[in-house]
């Protein structure tokens, strides 16, 4: 059952879309409504993203029913990758706009609820928009949100912010990365306080989480303030196997068994409707869809991984989400959450090393309730395949990789010293 104080535009919108909340869901929305910092740990597939999102989009909706949504923004969002920011803002308009219709069955139509993303790549006209109409949801990367706390109209639309969502929140808390934002989310919760403003809730969103101290600690800061800590375990059945070939793997890979590897690859994906192969170089990832294509349809598979435009990345995102592909050939760029819908089979060329890389690669088929991911494991060498397989024995044992806590680089607190100082 959803909470009785959500708004019925939301409950509304809820109810036509799914068939009811997950467990995940329904302990944060209780958790993030009562203002308290939240961090939720949970398989992937089971509703993270929107447990985080719902409960302050409600707040939204109630202002927008009474007429009090003023043109400011209340929620900011931030992933570690601006292909995840990107498809986060595209995938916030069903639920929005949803809401906005359900309001107006209502007879209580107001300001319509506002979301934006702000990266690198987001156009001159579309910045200065959201300084004209700040979005009420502004979706944004650590690296922008520096920039923004750094630039007079940033600050002035960043100083009503209410609540932070961090997302993916285990890939940047052991790095650098993890230690710039960690000092961004201090600067713009000191920016909220002197602006009259409270300090903003935090809420982070992890698939994989151990040890959790070290993530609460990361997540609510310097304050060490409480940290609700929702977690739903990172277990789950799946469908996971090695695939050898038939010649022995010795320390370097023979173009016979690459041949062998294609083969074998070509013929899983026949099997399936939709199939993602990652690997672990740019490099092979042409090389690799080079080979399936020859072996599937030059329409069938396509490549994916940072070095490639914007535009040719969001093309075979989508085109494999509209069922058009039979394959998509990644690295890393495809890890996160980004929607490219139903994935039957996941493949990873190569030992990907880190407990948690395959579990999140693998967990990007079978995505949604019910459902079981499927992954497939090939080897490249010798050494290789004793990797993989201390891999797929620690899954089953149910271990996780352990996040170190942050380093402390001074290089980063001189960096962010300068820009708040400038700021003055």
């Amino acid at each position: 059952m959803l909470p009785e104080s959500f708004h019925p535009a939301v409950a509304g919108w809820f109810r036509s879309a799914f068939p009811a909340p997950t467990s995940v869901q329904l302990k944060a929305w209780d958790a993030i409504r009562a203002g308290t910092n939240t961090l939720i740990s949970a398989p992937t597939g089971s509703g993270k993203t929107l447990a985080a999102f719902l409960g302050v989009i409600d707040r939204l909706a109630h202002q927008a029913a009474e007429g009090t949504l003023a043109d400011e923004t209340q929620i900011l969002y931030v992933s570690p990758l601006k292909a995840l920011s990107n498809d986060i803002e595209k995938n916030l308009r069903a639920p929005l706009e949803g809401i906005d219709r359900e309001l107006a069955a209502l007879l209580q139509a107001g300001t319509p609820i506002r979301a934006a993303v702000r990266t690198g790549d987001t156009p001159q006209s579309e910045r200065a928009r959201m300084r004209r109409q700040p979005p009420h949801i502004l979706v944004t990367t650590p690296e922008s949100l520096y920039i923004l706390l750094t630039s007079g109209a940033g600050r002035d639309m960043l100083k009503t912010v209410r609540t932070v969502i961090v997302d993916e929140i285990h890939a940047v808390a052991g790095n650098k990365r993890g230690a710039h934002l960690a000092l961004s989310l201090e600067r713009l919760e000191t920016l909220c306080e002197t602006s009259g403003a409270a300090s903003p809730t935090r809420v982070g969103i992890s698939a994989t989480t151990k040890p959790v101290d070290v993530l609460t600690a990361f997540l609510t800061g310097t304050a060490n303030t409480q940290c609700t800590v929702i977690d739903e375990g990172h277990v789950r059945k799946r469908d996971l196997e090695l695939e050898l070939p038939s010649s022995p793997l010795e320390a370097i890979m023979a173009n016979e068994v690459w041949v062998e590897e294609y083969d074998r690859l070509a013929e899983l994906i026949r099997q399936h409707r939709t199939t993602l192969v990652f690997v672990n170089t740019r490099r092979l990832a042409e090389r690799a869809a080079r080979h399936l294509a020859d072996r599937l349809g030059e329409d069938a598979v396509t490549s994916h991984h940072g070095s490639l435009a914007k535009e040719h990345r969001l093309k075979a995102e989508e085109r494999l989400k509209a069922g058009e592909l039979k394959a998509l050939v990644a690295t890393s760029s495809l890890e996160l959450g980004i929607d490219i819908g139903d994935v039957d089979l996941v493949c990873q060329i190569g030992s990907p090393r880190i407990i948690a890389a395959l579990l999140q690669r693998v967990g990007r088929s079978g995505h949604g309730l019910g459902r079981m991911p499927k992954g497939r494991l090939f080897p490249l060498s010798r050494d290789d395949l004793v990797e993989c397989a201390a891999l797929l024995d620690s899954i089953r044992r149910g271990e996780l990789d352990a996040i170190k806590p942050r380093p402390q680089p001074l290089d980063v607190l001189a960096q962010q010293i300068v820009a708040e100082v400038g700021m003055q």
